[in-house]
Formats: C-alpha cells, sequence, structure tokens
C-alpha cells in the first residue's frame, strides 16, 4: 500500500489504538443468530493453537475438514461436527484461525463460546475479523466494505458487483490513478528540482498527455463509483397523489403482488408502505403514501404527515395524478426542492381520447399495465443506471466524496499550471490528490474512520 510521506500508516495508528487490542484472541458466532442446521464458532488469534488443543484434543491438519468431538474445560463433549484450522499466516485474518461447524442451536453455539471464553478468548466486536485481516493486509478498507455489501446486496447484480469489489476490482483502479498521479508528481519535481535546463519540462507534450490522461481516468472512475453507489444502496421512489389517482394499484402492478390494499374509498392507505423490486439489477424501494388532500380526518391525517415526512428522503418522486379528473392538483408545494419528479397519469384505459404526452410525463394504467416498462426505464434513468454487467463494481458515499476530493486538487493544480505556470504548486495538489485516493483503500485514513466502518459490521465477520 501507498501512502504518505513521513506519516505513520493506519494500521500503525490502529494497532496502538485503546478500541481494538489486536494481542487478544477472539471467538464469535460465524452465521446469524436463531436455530438453523449449522452453526459457526470462529477462533481467531496467537492462542488459537492452545484453545484448538484443549477444545479438540489435538490441532486439526491445517485446512482440512476433520471430525472432532468439541468438549468444555472439563472435558464433557459439548457437540461433534466438522474443525477447520487454518494456521497463520495463511488464513482470512493473518492469524491463526479455527473454526468449529457444530450444530446450530443457539445454547450449542452459546455453550462453545463460553468455552472458548473459559481459555482466555474474548468476545469479538463488530467487524473485529474484517479489521484484522485489514490490519494484516489480507485486504484494503474497500474490500473490506465490500464483505458488508455482499451480505447486504439486495439484488444478485449488486452481489456480483460487490464480490468483484471484494477481489479488489474497485482497488485496482484507484491505485493505478493513483500511480499515474505518481508519474506526474515525478515529471513535474524534475521541472522543478532543474530549472536550469535548456529543455521547458512543464510545457512538453509529454506532461500534458498525462494530465489529459489523469483527467479522463478521474472521470471514467467518478462514473464507475457513482454507478456503484445506486447498486449498493439502491433508489427509493416516494409514490404521492390525491386519494384515489391508483398509488396503491401502480404498488402493487410494479411489485407484481397485492401489497396495498385497493378500493374506491378514499383514504384507504392510511400508513407507509414499502416494497422492495429489482430493476435491471438496480434495487428499487418503492414507498406509497397516503393520499394528500385538506381537512382529512384524524387518523388520514397521521398518515399524510408521514407521507410528507417520506418526502424528504426520497430519491425521486412519482406523482400520481388521475387522467379523468380535469380537476386542479396541487401538491407540488410537499416536495423537496431538488428531488426529481415525474407526473404519472394513470387509469389512461379509461380515457376516451388519448392525451398527449408532455416532457417529464409518464402514460399508464395500473389496471392492464400499459406503460409499465416505460415508467421503469424512466427510474432507471433517473437514478443515473446503466447495467455495467462484468464491469460493475460497489462504492459508498465516503468513496464519492473521497475521489471527488482528488479530482478537486488535481483540477486546481492543473489550472495554476495553466494560468501561472506555477509547477510547485501543481506538485502539492497533485501530492493532495493522491493523499485523497488513499482514503479510500486505507493506505492514508484516521483511527477514528476505521472504527466507524468495522463496526458497521456483523459480529462474526
Amino acid at each position: 500500500m501507498w501512502g504518505a510521506e513521513g506519516a505513520a500508516t493506519p494500521k500503525q495508528l490502529w494497532s496502538h489504538s485503546a478500541v481494538k487490542n489486536f494481542a487478544d484472541t477472539i471467538v464469535a458466532a460465524a452465521t446469524p443468530p436463531g436455530t438453523g442446521g449449522i452453526g459457526i464458532v470462529r477462533i481467531s488469534g496467537s492462542e488459537t493453537e492452545r484453545m484448538a488443543r484443549s477444545l479438540l484434543g489435538s490441532l486439526p491438519e491445517p485446512r482440512t475438514a476433520t471430525y472432532r468431538a468439541f468438549r468444555g474445560a472439563s472435558g464433557e463433549r459439548l457437540d461433534t461436527g466438522l474443525a477447520l484450522y487454518f494456521p497463520a499466516p495463511s488464513s482470512f485474518t493473518g492469524e491463526s484461525v479455527l473454526e468449529l461447524h457444530g450444530h446450530g442451536g443457539p445454547l450449542v453455539i452459546s455453550l462453545i463460546i463460553d468455552a472458548a471464553l473459559a481459555l482466555g478468548a474474548r468476545r469479538a466486536e463488530p467487524g473485529e475479523f474484517s479489521a484484522r485481516a485489514f490490519h494484516h493486509d489480507k485486504l484494503d478498507l474497500a474490500q473490506a466494505e465490500a464483505i458488508a455489501d455482499l451480505i447486504n446486496a439486495g439484488t444478485s447484480q449488486a452481489a456480483r458487483a460487490a464480490l468483484r469489489s471484494l477481489s479488489g476490482t474497485f482497488s485496482t483502479a484507484v491505485d493505478a490513478l493513483a500511480d499515474q498521479l505518481i508519474r506526474l508528481r515525478m515529471h513535474v519535481e524534475a521541472a522543478i528540482d532543474f530549472p536550469e535546463e535548456e529543455i521547458d519540462f512543464l510545457s512538453d507534450e509529454l506532461l500534458q498527455r498525462r494530465l489529459s490522461e489523469c483527467e479522463a481516468a478521474f472521470a471514467l472512475l467518478l462514473s464507475q463509483a457513482h454507478q456503484g453507489r445506486v447498486l449498493r444502496d439502491g433508489f427509493q421512489v416516494v409514490i404521492v397523489g390525491k386519494p384515489n389517482a391508483g398509488k396503491s394499484s401502480l404498488l402493487n402492478l410494479l411489485s407484481g403482488q397485492d401489497s396495498a390494499i385497493v378500493t374506491e374509498i378514499a383514504g384507504t392507505t392510511r400508513d407507509i408502505l414499502r416494497e422492495q423490486i429489482d430493476i435491471d439489477g438496480l434495487a428499487v424501494e418503492l414507498v406509497d403514501t397516503a393520499g394528500l388532500r385538506e381537512d382529512p380526518d384524524r387518523v388520514e391525517a397521521e398518515g399524510i404527515r408521514r407521507a410528507r415526512l417520506a418526502l424528504q428522503s426520497a430519491d425521486a418522486v412519482l406523482w400520481i395524478r388521475d387522467a379523468t379528473d380535469e380537476t386542479p392538483d396541487s401538491i407540488t408545494e410537499a416536495i423537496p426542492a431538488g428531488v426529481p419528479k415525474t407526473i404519472v397519469l394513470n387509469k389512461i384505459d379509461l380515457c376516451k381520447r388519448q392525451k398527449p404526452t408532455k416532457d417529464g410525463e409518464i402514460h399508464l394504467s395500473a389496471k392492464t399495465g400499459e406503460g409499465l416498462e416505460a415508467l421503469k426505464q424512466h427510474i432507471r434513468a433517473l437514478a443515473g443506471y446503466e447495467n455495467l454487467g462484468t464491469g460493475a463494481f460497489t462504492a459508498r458515499k465516503r468513496h464519492i466524496e473521497a475521489l471527488e476530493k482528488a479530482a478537486a486538487h488535481f483540477r486546481t493544480g492543473q489550472a495554476a499550471l495553466n494560468e501561472a505556470r506555477a509547477g510547485e504548486l501543481l506538485a502539492e495538489e497533485l501530492r493532495l490528490s493522491q493523499q485523497a485516493l488513499g482514503e479510500i483503500t486505507g493506505a492514508v485514513s484516521s483511527d477514528d474512520l476505521l472504527g466507524r466502518i468495522f463496526s458497521e459490521f456483523c459480529i462474526g465477520k
């Protein structure tokens, strides 16, 4: 990993953190809480071998599934199952790791964990196994975050993208861009160090070509990262409109199931209904809301209040209008500024004469399904989503912020060169740009950031 010159690496900072003590041997269940066919207990640390001998009677063959009895401190049998031993450094964490695959009852898992605790282990904190893998250079920070993204993926496309991030696709692209910046810095600093040379290094063709290549690389990586964030986080679409405009019918049509009660009685929907759908790999959360109108009863008024609250977190709004209703509809004031709004004219099957389509409008029949595919593609366009197939990877808000910061430093340096021939300023901005990229992979990061990231993980990871 590359980092800031003369600075302690994040791993050096982390190893001295009071939050994590990597000298301890840790234990946790690596399977979800509850009853299942198989439950896995994971142990990692310097005392793993000693604990394995106590729990199993002897150390299993490395990387070989062995059928063993799991025993407590007094030799009593707790369970039987498969034991897997991974000696350091050839393990996920880089430390010696023991996995005990037994029966999936909560009590059985608890007894095995208690036996490890009695031998001197401590309970792992959230994400601590992944944090140790990061600490021992088994994966970088973007790869570690991809583990959580893979677990929480909402679509198969998002899962595949997270797996590519975990395999290093995103990190490789970031490192490649950092290498381009390093070559640029070398070029610029050579020109600064040897001003007496007759060749003007700051205006030669090679430098300009490298600047253009970096500019194009930033644009491409930012575009891919924005796609990756949409894949990871999904896209929330809030459905609003007057009562009986067909909001709940549209939710049912898009989700393919009768999630919402549909009647001709105004005010049927009293609360927020949420459904997740998959549009070509994009996870879209649909939020059906109470009809917005004046003078509702008390219960309906609460539903309207919640509808307005849901609008505050919307990525986009579908404003449903009854195509047969000619009365004015003035609910746009409830939609926050900056949130994309699409007018959906519903019930076109009841119109005697087809209305002309205007820009920003979708004509649809929630009853017959006419216009449904056009609406789905419109939602995809609102999200700025393109199915990149094998080229996609997941990204997070902090990754995009770091990329934008790095790109801003690059542009500032480029302007300093073009406008004032200021090579020193360009070199400094390139250094800052490279440092911002380092925040993505963890080459440059704060101990506090690492703590926040890994605390979002589940215990067994």
